[in-house]
Formats: C-alpha cells, structure tokens, sequence
C-alpha cells in the first residue's frame, strides 16, 4: 500500500469517527427539530384551511342573504343576516349587522335600521372608520325621519376640513337644516361642500344646486 492511500485511509476512518461523534451528539435534536418542522408546516396548512373554509362559508352565506334582500324577500334576508352575524367568521359579522340595518330601511323601518346604525357606532370594539360610516348611515335616514338636532348629533363630528366623510356629513346636515327653514345654516354647508375641491363631482353639483335654490327663493339674507 502506498503512502498516499494509507494517508487516505486514515482520513476517511477519521471523518467517519467524526460524524459518527457529531451524529451521537446532535442527533436526537436534528430528528426532534426536523420533527417539528413537518408538524409546524402542517399546522400552517390546516389552519389556511380551516381559516379559508370558514371564510369562504360565511361569504356564501353572506351572498345569499344580498340575493333574498334583492328578491325583496326581507324578512328572510334579515333572519340569515342574524344568523351570520351571530356564527359568521372574520368581517362578516359586521358586514351582516350593516347590511341588516339597510335591509330594514329598504323594507321602511328606519327607526330600526337608525336603531342598528346607532349600536354599531357605539361599539368601541368596531374599528372607527365603520363607526362613522355608521353614524352617516343614521344621519342619512334621519333628513327624512328625524329632526335636525336628530342628525346633527350623528355627524357633527364628521364635518371637519379633513375628515374623509365631511362632503356626505355636511350634505346631510345642510338637508336637515334647510328642511327646519335654517336656510343660513343650510346655505353655509352647500357652500363649503361646493367650494372643496375633493369632494366628488355629484356631491358638488348638487351641493351647487341647493346654493342656488336657497338664493333663489329670497331666504338666503
């Protein structure tokens, strides 16, 4: 045997003495570790199944509920909404809780649907841009079904130059008020929401057009 191959021999034999050593050391906590990896991995997969089973539940349900309030079958609408808002999973809940209230408006119950709005906006655990979308929700409905004190309670707050609601709050505060005869009052919110540059295009024209109205009719002094 040359040398070289002696030399090689006694290399391998001591590589294998190496792992060999490092396997007896390390080895229980490789296999324990490669074990929990296939089971973590696992519970990431079951539970993206789980999570999109029940979502994918409650938005069919969700989807049915919108086709029975659009076939003008109200009450029906309004009992799964219920369910769905009481066993629903994710934002379905909420979302089943906005929608019944609309359903309930539509089918001409606001003093329900405002009822419905009205618990939405006083739920500290909804995020706040909802509970303001639902204090809008019940001032709308209140032009027609309230007093203006009624809806300004509800959107006073939104009305502010930078609140993202302000043009829909100030439409709706400045109907209320012109329907009580506060034409001032009525005249300034029109106003406002003419002149802004972000509110949408239809909130300004028809913001443009009460303006007018209210000058026209000899009220606006």
């Amino acid at each position: 045997m040359s040398d070289d191959s002696f030399i090689r021999e006694v290399n391998e034999e001591i590589r294998r003495e190496q792992a060999q050593a490092l396997w007896e050391r390390f080895g229980p906590a490789v296999l324990v570790l490669a074990v929990l990896i296939v089971v973590a991995t696992a519970a990431v997969v079951g539970y993206r199944y789980w999570d999109e089973t029940r979502a994918n539940r409650s938005g069919d349900a969700f989807s049915q509920a919108l086709k029975l309030a659009n076939e003008g079958k109200s009450d029906e609408a309004i009992a799964a909404l219920a369910t769905l808002e009481k066993d629903g999973y994710g934002a379905y809940p909420l979302l089943a809780r906005m929608r019944a209230a609309t359903v309930k408006a539509d089918k001409g119950d606001p003093a329900a649907a405002v009822k419905d709005f009205d618990e939405v906006a006083a739920d500290t655990a909804i995020p706040s841009a909802i509970r303001d979308m639902a204090r809008l929700r019940a001032a709308l409905l209140l032009v027609d079904n309230g007093s203006f004190a009624d809806v300004s309670s509800r959107v006073e707050a939104l009305t502010g130059d930078t609140n993202p609601l302000r043009h829909t709050a100030r439409e709706a505060l400045g109907l209320a008020a012109w329907k009580e005869g506060k034409t001032q009052d009525a005249l300034k919110l029109f106003d406002q929401i003419s002149s802004d540059d972000g509110a949408p295009r239809n909130t300004r024209e028809r913001a443009t057009l009460m303006s007018e109205l209210i000058r026209g009719s000899g009220n606006a002094s």
